[in-house]
């Protein structure tokens, strides 16, 4: 059981099930919306999983990669009249070549010098996105053109379906996917790379691997999960505005990392769970609902000092033992 547990693709396979029937217990669109709305935080979470749980990056400014990509699909079909899919495409590399060009410097630092270098990456977009008004609307956002999807499926297969329900289906479908090219990464050569150095970038070197190298190599990897994630939140939306690439919003993505579980792929979908469905939940306590978010996160955190998932596969794991 354990094995199988472990096995690469029990994750995938885990997300699987859970996508397909999860629409059969929800009772209106409205929750389908939440759940879209977590697979896609839920997908940007991943990558930055790769960088901070089995790379040992501090990023704190991943939402600057996340807002590249929604203005990428806001931007180019509204000024250039480039089609919606390959905007998205646009988006993700152009996020990648900017995190190539960033990271080279970027990563040679450590700590806090590389939260903050990253920070900085961070605020320079947000205000290049509030600044540029004529482009991106400013502080009052844009509105993004539907990918023309819903009339595809009409008129070549005669199915009429409702947003929520497609964005939910695709959302799903780009969750699976990130997580499963996530596991085969970190179950590859550079994945055992990237947790070497994790662990120690001086034995890592030692050891003959290019230290800098893999840490770009999972910088860019993030950049593009989140640049997707934007594109598909912007897309689902159909409405952009600067905060997606703000401070707040990058702080709320490391949040999600860390009370899931750093170097878990499965509590980066916890996670974003967590962050986005408990605060609806918390909404019938009114004026405290903000209190008891921050009290609950203290909970999990001093009693799953490890995430949510890893802790609880400690603790399952010493009741077999015991």
């Amino acid at each position: 059981m354990s094995a199988l547990l472990n096995h690469r693709l029990a994750v995938p396979a885990v997300l699987i099930v859970f996508v397909a029937l999860l629409p059969l217990v929800l009772p209106s669109s409205f929750y389908l919306r939440i759940a879209t709305l977590v697979w896609i935080s839920a997908f940007a979470v991943i990558g930055l999983n790769l960088l901070m749980g089995y790379a040992g990056q501090v990023s704190l400014g991943h939402a600057g990669f996340f807002g590249i990509g929604a203005y990428a699909a806001a931007v180019l079909p509204a000024q250039l009249g480039v089609p919606g899919i390959l905007a998205v495409v646009i988006g993700a590399i152009v996020s990648a070549l900017i995190a190539y060009l960033v990271g080279r410097p970027i990563l040679r630092l450590k700590g806090h010098y590389l939260a903050v270098a990253t920070l900085g990456f961070g605020i320079l977009v947000a205000m290049v996105i509030n600044n540029e008004a004529w482009v991106t609307g400013g502080p009052d956002g844009m509105t993004v053109a539907a990918l023309g999807i819903k009339k595809l499926l009409k008129s070549a297969f005669g199915l009429k379906v409702k947003t929520a329900e497609l964005w939910y289906w695709i959302a799903g479908a780009m969750l699976v996917v990130g997580a499963w090219v996530a596991v085969n990464l970190v179950d590859s050569p550079t994945g055992r790379a990237l947790r070497a150095v994790h662990d120690s970038e001086i034995a890592a070197r030692v050891a003959g691997i290019d230290v800098a190298r893999m840490k770009l190599v999972v910088f860019v990897v993030s950049a593009v999960y989140a640049a997707l994630a934007g594109s598909a939140l912007a897309l689902f939306n159909g409405f952009i505005t600067p905060d997606t690439a703000g401070f707040l919003h990058s702080i709320e993505l490391v949040t999600m990392v860390v009370l899931g579980g750093m170097g878990s792929i499965l509590g980066s979908v916890v996670g974003a769970a967590v962050l986005v469905v408990l605060p609806q939940l918390l909404t019938m306590f009114h004026d405290y609902e903000h209190l008891l978010l921050g009290l609950l996160m203290m909970v999990f955190m001093i009693f799953l000092r490890a995430g949510i998932v890893p802790g609880l596969r400690s603790l399952i794991a010493g009741r077999g033992a015991a």
